[in-house]
């Protein structure tokens, strides 16, 4: 070690030092740089990067190695042959990319450290064959020790160096590799220049043809920056293209592909932030949750590209309207929210609100054709330090249902009371299960009468529910509940066996109706179940009449198709029900088998004053009529009613006026005997004759 010291300090010009020192840094950090970017890289541009990382690491191994020998004060004349300088060169760089090859494509195995095994022993190789070019006046005596030493310590560091990029344990690890660089080279260096002694003798002469000291200097640094310079520039120029890719895949994590608004995952990163931190500690939060109205039917009545187009239109508006501390994003299909971050008051929610709602239901233009949406909006308020971001999201999605259901405005507040009402739900939707299981469900039965003659044809089964603890719940309250949950699919199939076990039982043979929920007709087994229930229960497949809503078969049309058609092959008969609710009645009418037209209440008890509504029943009977399909009229409550109904031609009506629904054994006088005119009063019956 004495020696090594001695060498350095005494033996050599420092400032030749210092500029190999300087070159030995700087080479080995853009080497190391280049080393790892070479591995991060592709396959494609992997050979690109790891011929920088061999050409810049093996041209600084070799400048820092004759830069140095420059300093060394040997005594008399001194200068390098040609051929063994230029060869000393060539291994710098066959071995630094070949060692640098052998750790990038080794992976995470031994070859890692491998490949900087071979670093090291090339930098020795390296320098060694430079002394053979180094020709002085005199004899050089070479100490094996030191030799090996030098061959040692730059095996071991080279591993080291490689070693430190690939297998890194922390940030300092992309430095450490650099560092052990310098030493492996550094190390060998001195080490090797300590091990041999020069006997002078005046009497030799230096032959003319050697390169001198001073061109060797020159223009090995010369070269030395030059490369450094370009390998850096590339580096510099890879790096910034690299962290614009970044920073373009972090913005398209971070926004919708559709409308080019912020995301779910954009959404949920900003709220964070600001639920972490915020400049005014009495700034409150409002968070806002909406989807849109009348969507759906634009998809399914205009295509896809429609509803791509509102929603593009859509998120331009509503982003151009957005003030500071104002955030908008799409987290699903309709699905929108929206923050403002300063809420003061309800009137700074309610004004955000509006600003964004005067946006959405502006008419979009598309293909010749005015598409309008509306949207119902919750808003969830809550403090800028809280820590629970998904409650503050539930709540705001609670307030948009209930905005949704509240016909007083679009706009609604969350309050506590909103948590009662879904935990009452929740409640609900767990005793259903327990209710089906228990037998506390039954049918209910109205009567479906012949128009002119009042005669019943037939019964619709109406599911109740006897709830041990509230009593009777209606379905309006129930049967919502059972279609979000799912829970439909296994009611639905009950009461269809239910329905059919009891109208099998029945002396006269009248049909009966069951309606089928939008999720039962999506159920690929839908069409097996009724053909079990009916093989199982014996009811013959012409009585069975299956009720569908419209909104059933919007939702996929294809499917909806092909399970009704599969219905009618096993014979059950087909009814639309709640006719004239709908977007597509009639492109539904001509593109379904139905076997008869169900005029939803809502028409019929505006027939006595309203002259709109008598216009849509009779274009409906006269349309139905056309298509040789019957009608039946629901709601009919009053005579005025079934005149009305009976002058236009509708063949069967239901409702209040004839019957209310009623349990199974309410009309045994009725199924169990030969079928007779139902008679209603001596004036009804003159004014039906009249």
């Amino acid at each position: 070690m004495y020696q090594i010291l001695t060498c350095l300090a005494v033996e050599h010009d420092i400032r030749y030092t210092l500029a190999a020192v300087t070159i030995c840094v700087m080479g080995s950090f853009l080497t190391m740089r280049l080393f790892a970017r070479a591995r991060q890289s592709a396959s494609i541009q992997r050979a690109n990067w790891l011929f920088l990382a061999g050409m810049i690491g093996g041209t600084t191994i070799w400048t820092t190695h004759f830069v140095a020998m420059l300093g060394y004060q040997a005594p008399g004349s001194v200068g390098f042959l040609p051929g063994f300088t230029g060869l000393s060169f060539i291994i710098a760089i066959l071995a630094t990319t070949a060692g640098f090859a052998i750790s990038t494509y080794g992976g995470q195995s031994a070859l890692a450290e491998g490949g900087g095994l071979v670093v090291g022993l090339g930098i020795a190789c390296m320098h060694y064959t430079g002394m053979a070019a180094y020709t002085v006046q005199g004899t050089l005596i070479w100490d094996p020790y030191y030799v090996v030493a030098s061959m040692v310590l730059g095996a071991i560091f080279g591993v080291l160096a490689t070693n430190r990029v690939v297998r890194p344990v922390n940030w300092f690890c992309k430095y450490s590799g650099m560092t052990f660089l310098v030493l492996a080279i550094a190390s060998t260096h001195f080490t090797a220049m300590a091990a041999f002694s020069l006997s002078f003798d005046p009497v030799l002469t230096i032959a003319p043809a050697l390169v001198s000291p001073g061109l060797m200097g020159g223009s090995a640094i010369i070269i030395t920056f030059v490369l450094l310079a370009f390998g850096f520039s590339t580096y510099v120029i890879d790096s910034e293209a690299s962290l614009q890719a970044v920073a373009r895949y972090r913005h398209l994590s971070l926004h919708d592909a559709l409308t080019g608004i912020p995301n779910r995952a954009a959404f949920h990163e900003h709220l964070q932030l600001l639920m972490k931190r915020s400049a005014d500690p009495t700034a409150r939060i409002a968070l806002l949750s909406f989807d849109l109205n009348r969507f759906k039917e634009i998809n399914d009545v205009h295509g896809h590209g429609a509803g791509d187009a509102v929603l593009r239109s859509l998120a331009d508006r509503m982003s151009s309207v957005l003030r500071p501390g104002e955030f908008v994003a799409r987290v699903g299909g309709d699905e929108f929210v929206a923050v403002l971050h300063r809420f003061y008051s309800r009137a700074d929610g309610i004004e955000f609100a509006n600003r964004l709602l005067a946006e959405i239901v502006k008419p979009v233009a598309w293909n010749g054709t005015v598409l309008s949406v509306g949207a119902s909006i919750g808003i969830a308020v809550g403090n800028a330090g809280a820590r629970n971001i998904d409650t503050l999201i539930s709540q705001a999605d609670v307030a948009m249902y209930r905005a949704k259901s509240d016909v007083t405005g679009t706009i609604c507040f969350y309050d506590k009371s909103m948590d009662e009402a879904s935990r009452t739900r929740n409640a609900l939707a767990v005793s259903m299960r327990a209710g089906l299981a228990a037998g506390a469900f039954e049918l209910y039965f109205q009567q479906q009468n012949d128009t002119a003659t009042g005669t019943i044809v037939g019964f619709e089964a109406l599911l109740r529910w006897n709830h041990p603890e509230r009593g009777m719940i209606s379905p309006a309250e129930f049967i919502p509940i059972a279609e979000q949950t799912g829970f439909i699919i296994e009611m639905g199939e009950w009461v269809l066996r239910e329905a059919c076990s009891q109208a099998v039982r029945w002396k006269n043979p009248l049909s009966i109706a069951v309606n089928v929920a939008p999720l039962q007709l999506s159920d690929s087994d839908f069409v097996q179940k009724v053909q079990r229930i009916l093989l199982e229960s014996g009811l013959e497949p012409g009585r069975l009449e299956l009720e569908i809503t419209e909104s059933g078969i919007i939702d996929d049309h294809r499917h909806a198709l092909l399970t009704i058609r599969r219905l009618k092959t096993l014979g059950v008969r087909i009814a639309m029900d709640d006719y004239g609710t709908g977007y597509s009645s009639l492109s539904t009418l001509q593109s379904f088998p139905f076997d008869k037209i169900k005029i939803d209440r809502a028409f019929i008890e505006g027939l006595g004053s309203n002259i709109q509504s008598q216009a849509i029943v009779r274009s409906t009977l006269i349309l139905a009529n056309s298509l040789d399909i019957p009608v039946l009229a629901e709601g009919v409550e009053t005579l005025a009613h079934v005149e009305f109904l009976r002058r236009e031609g509708c063949q069967h009506v239901q409702g209040y006026y004839f019957g209310r629904p009623g349990p199974a054994e309410s009309i045994e006088s009725v199924v169990n005997l030969p079928r007779e005119p139902i008679t209603i009063s001596a004036q009804d019956v003159i004014s039906l004759a009249s």
